[in-house]
């Protein structure tokens, strides 16, 4: 062997010792998220920041596909002892993973790795959401978002209109006059589960009626279903007139085509969905559409409440060691950046969830821009009203994901089988309130935090 291949030899030895330890000091922790497509790559985006912003940690970021797969996997993974050190739940697992005790509370965590948090910087309608009925955080807000209206500027100017519906009485009008201007879908909607969550919860939030009792269940397991009562019936009654006028239209991936994709292409020129849809829809619009967001409508009379924070947050799990807890909480540290909340939203199109964030996005005039502009109504309209102001604090009820399941079966049952709305949404809510008791037998004796 010559000298200058023993010299390099040498060097490489050199240099993998130097790097060995290094590599073996930084902590590596697992990051499991519900989010798949498109989000899925901002997500790992995030991750790779973080990961290339110090050189202690290392999160390891891996997408299970769905929200419902992400919980699942988790706590299969918890009881086989393979748990990841963050876990992303959605706003209607919250409770479960709460009462499972199988978690390292937020508020703690950062407290005991010396970080100080200011947990007032949370907006409130996000804050109530995932806090204790003491208001300690015991999760992070995550991909945080709400529902606004979307309306094609253009088709409203056909009908002598500038401005969105701002009361569901405005909106039947419209519907009306699109319908009778050619539109052949002034409203695209759908009724599966996945929608109940603006259809139903969203509209109840943003009157201040309850989906349920004890104040949605945030004041204890006994709460009973009640969203067959109120204005929610009258709304479904009014949205079946619609349809059956064909003023409101079902679109779907059985159709062929979702709402979204209906009101991007301007064949539906009213929707309710996601803030969190604002990016896609920016992206695929149809060329030289005009179209804008707007607040979720009222009944006329009705003092407007806040709405509900949807997306899911990130919780982290019992059973790590302190170096995880270590490396989760830079984590946190690093994603809670203002610099980062402006990143994350010009990418997907969620929301802030810091005041702070909101105002470094405002003085670097991110909702001037016409891509964004729009998306602080959704800040507006989860600020809407204090709880002290008759705002409801979010939804605490088990068993969510199956209760909006009935409550979709309930819609299904009057918009294809022509059934009577009371009775269903009374069906409905039998079926959820039996969801509702088997969960409360399952935690019995336990009270919530």
């Amino acid at each position: 062997m010559n000298a200058k291949l023993l010299g390099a030899v040498g060097m490489f030895a050199v240099a993998a010792l130097l790097a060995g330890p290094a590599a073996a000091d930084k902590t590596k922790i697992d990051f499991w998220f519900g989010n798949s497509g498109d989000i899925a790559k901002r997500v790992q985006e995030q991750c790779d920041r973080f990961n290339a912003s110090q050189s202690d940690y290392q999160v390891v970021c891996t997408s299970q596909g769905s929200y419902d797969a992400s919980l699942q996997n988790t706590i299969a993974a918890f009881r086989a002892g393979q748990q990841p050190t963050i876990a992303q739940v959605s706003d209607a697992g919250t409770l479960d993973i709460m009462l499972s005790g199988a978690y390292y509370p937020a508020n703690k965590l950062m407290a005991d790795m010396g970080y100080t948090v200011d947990w007032s910087d949370y907006f409130s309608g996000i804050r109530s959401y995932y806090a204790t009925s003491k208001g300690d955080m015991y999760s992070f807000p995550f991909n945080s978002s709400t529902a606004l209206l979307y309306w094609n500027k253009d088709a409203f100017a056909k009908i002598g209109k500038d401005h969105a519906p701002a009361t569901w009485e405005e909106a039947a009008a419209d519907f009306k006059a699109l319908k009778a201007a050619g539109y052949s879908c002034p409203l695209g909607f759908n009724i599966s589960r996945d929608e109940i969550w603006q259809y139903g919860e969203q509209f109840l939030a943003v009157h201040g009626e309850p989906i349920a009792t004890k104040k949605n269940g945030y004041e204890g397991l006994d709460a009973e279903l009640v969203f067959n009562k109120g204005k929610w019936v009258q709304f479904i009654k009014d949205l079946k007139g619609w349809y059956d006028n064909g003023e409101a239209v079902i679109k779907s991936k059985e159709t062929g085509q979702t709402f979204v994709e209906a009101f991007a292409a301007g064949d539906c020129q009213v929707i309710l969905t996601s803030v969190g849809d604002h990016g896609n829809i920016g992206r695929t619009a149809k060329e030289g559409m005009n179209w804008g967001v707007a607040m979720l409508p009222v009944y006329a009379g009705t003092e407007r409440k806040s709405s509900f924070v949807g997306g899911a947050s990130l919780w982290v799990l019992a059973g790590k060691s302190e170096a995880e807890y270590k490396a989760a909480a830079a984590f946190f540290n690093f994603i809670a950046k203002p610099e980062e909340a402006l990143t994350w939203s010009t990418v997907t199109g969620y929301i802030p969830v810091r005041q702070s964030g909101y105002d470094y996005l405002v003085k670097n005039g991110f909702y001037e821009k016409a891509p964004y502009a729009g998306r602080e109504l959704a800040i507006k309209s989860l600020t809407a009203a204090t709880t002290e102001q008759g705002s409801l604090p979010g939804i605490r009820l088990g068993g969510l994901l199956q209760i909006r399941q009935e409550m979709s079966n309930g819609l299904q049952a009057i918009f294809i089988k022509n059934e009577d709305v009371q009775a269903s949404l009374d069906e409905a809510a039998a079926r959820g309130n039996q969801i509702l008791r088997k969960f409360e037998q399952t935690y019995q004796g336990k009270t919530l935090p």
